[in-house]
């Protein structure tokens, strides 16, 4: 793997972003993000590129439409050391993303509401994110993924040990914790939707 230069941080549980964010900025890392999270990224001093302004489309269908963009997954399946994808990447302006710091709608706390309606349930099934974090660890030999505040303080020690860099072993780690949080995931949207009828 080669230095992380550029990240998308797109978080529900914004437990300590600020603070990683900022120390990402002391790498050198440019930060991609979205909505909510680039606001408060913004009120911590942190400069942001929306999502929106990287891909040239704007966020669309009330959000339902953000990071779902070849210049996102591109930007993360995309083999480094495979000469006709990094050459697809150029030919499309698909920039390498090093890193993915993304948790998830709190689906299962919606659903856990007094009254809450089916359509309010649907609305927080979500969609980018899982998407982004599956192609990151699908990459995990190139891409540095993160579910877990937890998680924030060992990868900054990697990087500030190797040049921007994180270990392979890590990068497994982390995307092993990735698939199994997508499946529990959505187990509990299986679960809940198998109790519902029409």
């Amino acid at each position: 793997m080669s230095q992380i230069k550029k990240a998308i941080i797109s978080v529900t549980d914004k437990t300590g972003i600020v603070d990683f964010a900022q120390s990402l900025a002391g790498f050198q890392v440019e930060i991609l993000s979205t909505g909510g999270t680039a606001k408060v990224l913004r009120g911590g001093g942190v400069s942001v590129t929306d999502i929106s302004d990287y891909t040239g489309f704007p966020e669309m269908m009330d959000g339902r439409v953000k990071t779902l963009h070849p210049k996102v997954h591109g930007g993360l399946l995309g083999l480094r050391d495979n000469p006709e994808h990094v050459k697809v990447m150029a030919t499309h302006g698909i920039e390498r993303i090093d890193l993915v710091v993304v948790n998830l709608y709190q689906f299962e706390k919606t659903v856990s509401g007094e009254g809450v309606t089916l359509e309010e349930a649907i609305e927080n099934i979500d969609i980018g994110g899982p998407s982004m974090l599956r192609s990151a660890a699908k990459n995990f030999k190139d891409v540095t993924v993160i579910v877990d505040p937890d998680d924030y303080a060992e990868v900054l020690k990697e990087m500030a040990a190797s040049s921007g860099e994180t270990l392979l072993s890590t990068r497994l780690r982390l995307a092993k914790k990735v698939f199994r949080l997508t499946h529990e995931y959505d187990g509990a949207i299986s679960r809940y939707l198998s109790g519902q009828e029409l």
